[in-house]
């Protein structure tokens, strides 16, 4: 019979729907349940794609004994935490703070005012490796409630009071200046890992905001070390196993630091934010590699994670069934040299097996290999090439696919708008262009109400019950920036003010410029969660700063200049000596130190020579640059006002802090003024 969780939105929590656990969503009725019954709470946080969270579901929440003791002692609370990730944030800090490490999925026992007090991850169903088993914890922590809960109480609120202490220091209230994205330069140079690419060890997760830095600090400073280690980390990733050599497309991260073996599940934020740098890498050297890997991410995503409504799905999971009926991770992606055979002959086998790296040992588990490009040297018949790599896609087409978790998040689609709208623009794909809209399209009519106020999620049309974050106003507004300086369309700045706003008043903290994660008016939870760290994606604080500039430099608007440089300060604090961690602080320091410049592309709209002034000024390195388009009469964006043809020709304005260069008509001009 199914729990409470069968009415739910989330794909996650629907996973759990017909557990014999009696599963709460988090929820103000479960914790007065928790109240009136006098037990404690387990809260569980994971995600849908999450390899860990399957496997404790199976061995644990699957099992009827171990259901029956958590219904008779514990109000059991599952959470998805890509829908509520104020309270994963919250409750992962607590976990942090206590083990030293976090993860998902994750344990953490409550009293029923939702202070923690004993804290963990994944538990086995039996001890392993000097880890208790889930039922000694369930026993552990029942005995403690039961004799010792004075106790229990007490190191709960001290938890609280800990965590309540913690609040950031909000670091130098000066913007960054040169010194400070000079000394975070240096910082990734000593973290960088020159045989490979990429910052740091195994694990290796794809730094895309950390690359748009590089790619910005080159493009503003001409240093040519930014450079180089952006693109050979592209390059490294492109031909890793991380990256899908049939489909395109981005695994979430590599177990090694060689980029060979994937955590294989494809999240859209991490395709949305590599789409784009490898488009910038393309749009900074012309790469033939970035160019390919940028198109064909932005096809996987349209092909693979467009839902019907016209959003993005959040994930395609890393397990899939390997023909015999068991969930095995990377089943879907991996070969043995037996299964070339078996789809190409001999011949061509042998061929794919040196191609794409495919070994009798294997490069992966049971003799398997994740296929890579491992020869950065040699010529390839490019025709077999392109037959061998059809014919393996359609036969892996008829393996059991991975699930797709449908939910589509705010924050990840504006990060997929922003991609999607510039990928197009750039290589000429007015279908990537329309995708973007068709998203954007849905933000507005389904997250966004008729008080501007976003929703976190939607699933089938139909949206979910969570407040958007900072994260998704800033995220979303990023992807309307992207499409107004597209498309042309001052709609998409409209609506982006509108979100704007409400960052400056219900996230800023009036006197100190801090930024909060969830909005004054929010669920009030055990502390306000407050994050400046970028992780997976751009932090809300990043990603605002970024999106207030921009706004800023197309309207004008001084108050919004002005928060984005107070957020700023925490990056003169983090940025020399965190930069891996604040890379799209970073960016965006990057980019107010360059201006932005602000362009105006003035002329008839189908005008071969605007769509030519329009196209240079899209294609301009200069960090954070934005761009408007339109007619000589048209009031659609601000900095188009006044703006006038030059001797009836289409005509190119370029300012940046107060100053504006002569006007031009002639595109090589204003790529010229654009590099300055």
């Amino acid at each position: 019979m199914p729990n409470r969780l069968a009415h739910e939105t989330s794909p996650y929590l629907l996973q759990h729907a017909d557990n014999p656990v009696d599963w709460w969503p988090w929820s103000a009725d479960a914790f007065e349940e928790a109240r009136k019954s006098g037990k404690p709470v387990l809260l569980s946080v994971g995600y849908s794609s999450c390899h860990w969270c399957h496997v404790m579901a199976h061995e644990s929440f699957e099992d009827q004994e171990t259901a029956d003791y958590l219904n008779a002692h514990f109000v059991s609370v599952k959470v998805d935490r890509e829908e509520r990730p104020d309270v994963d944030a919250v409750y992962m800090e607590a976990v942090q703070a206590a083990t030293g490490q976090g993860g998902w999925p994750m344990t953490v026992f409550l009293t029923p005012d939702a202070e923690p007090f004993y804290f963990g991850t994944y538990f086995p169903p039996a001890p392993r490796q000097g880890s208790p088993s889930f039922r000694q914890v369930l026993e552990g922590v029942h005995s403690a409630w039961t004799d010792r809960r004075d106790e229990v109480t007490e190191v709960a609120e001290k938890i609280v009071r800990d965590l309540a202490g913690r609040e950031i220091a909000f670091g130098d209230t000066q913007v960054p200046g040169e010194e400070d994205l000079a000394g975070a330069l240096l910082g990734l140079t000593r973290d960088y890992d020159a045989g490979h690419g990429g910052f740091g060890g195994a694990p290796k997760f794809p730094p895309s905001m950390t690359i748009e830095f590089l790619l910005r600090h080159h493009a503003r400073t001409g240093a040519e070390g930014a450079l180089q280690m952006a693109a050979d980390t592209c390059e490294r990733m492109a031909r890793g196993g991380i990256y899908d050599q049939l489909a395109g497309g981005f695994a979430r991260y590599s177990v090694d630091r060689e980029w060979v073996v994937p955590h294989f599940e494809k999240m859209l934020y991490d395709n949305a934010l590599l789409c784009r740098v490898y488009a910038h890498l393309w749009r900074s050297t012309g790469s033939d590699l970035a160019r390919r890997v940028a198109l064909e991410t932005a096809d996987f995503m349209v092909r693979e994670l467009r839902t019907n409504e016209g959003g993005f799905a959040s994930a395609l999971d890393a397990d899939s069934d390997d023909g015999t009926g068991k969930h095995v991770e990377g089943a879907y992606y991996v070969w043995t040299p037996a299964q070339l055979r078996e789809v190409l002959g001999d011949q061509d086998a042998e061929l794919a097996a040196d191609y794409f790296g495919v070994t009798q040992e294997g490069t992966f588990e049971e003799g398997a290999s994740v296929l890579q490009l491992p020869q950065s040297e040699g010529v390839f018949d490019a025709e077999r090439i392109a037959s061998i790599r059809a014919r393996l896609l359609a036969a892996r087409g008829e393996r059991s696919a991975p699930g797709r978790d449908d939910k589509v998040v705010a924050a990840w689609n504006g990060l997929a708008v922003a991609a999607l709208a510039e990928t197009g623009a750039y290589f000429d794909r007015p279908d990537l262009i329309e995708a973007a809209l068709g998203a954007a399209d849905l933000l507005v009519r389904l997250h966004l109400d008729e008080h501007a106020r976003l929703a976190r999620t939607s699933k089938d049309g139909r949206v979910g019950a969570n407040a958007g974050v900072l994260e998704d106003y800033a995220d979303v507004s990023e992807g309307f920036l992207a499409l107004a300086s597209v498309t042309g369309e001052g709609v998409w700045l409209e609506f982006a003010g509108f979100l704007l706003d409400h960052v400056l008043v219900q996230f800023t903290d009036e006197e100190s410029g801090t930024l909060y994660d969830t909005a004054a008016d929010a669920e009030k939870l055990i502390r306000r969660p407050q994050d400046p760290t970028d992780n997976a994606t751009p932090s809300g604080w990043s990603a605002a700063a970024g999106a207030l500039l921009s706004y800023a430099a197309q309207t004008g608007a001084e108050p919004h200049r002005a928060a984005a440089e107070r957020a700023l300060g925490v990056v003169k604090a983090l940025g020399p000596r965190a930069p891996r961690f604040i890379g799209w602080g970073l960016a965006t320091a990057e980019a107010l130190l360059d201006g932005p410049r602000e362009v105006a592309v003035v002329g008839p709209v189908d005008d071969p020579a605007t769509k030519e002034l329009h196209r240079a000024a899209l294609l301009a390195t200069a960090p954070g640059a934005v761009v408007a388009v339109g007619a000589p009469d048209s009031d659609e964006l601000p900095l188009l006002a006044e703006r006038l043809l030059v001797s009836g020709e289409p005509t190119a304005y370029v300012c940046r802090n107060f100053t504006c260069d002569a006007p031009t008509t002639d595109v090589d001009r204003l790529r010229e003024a654009l590099k300055r």
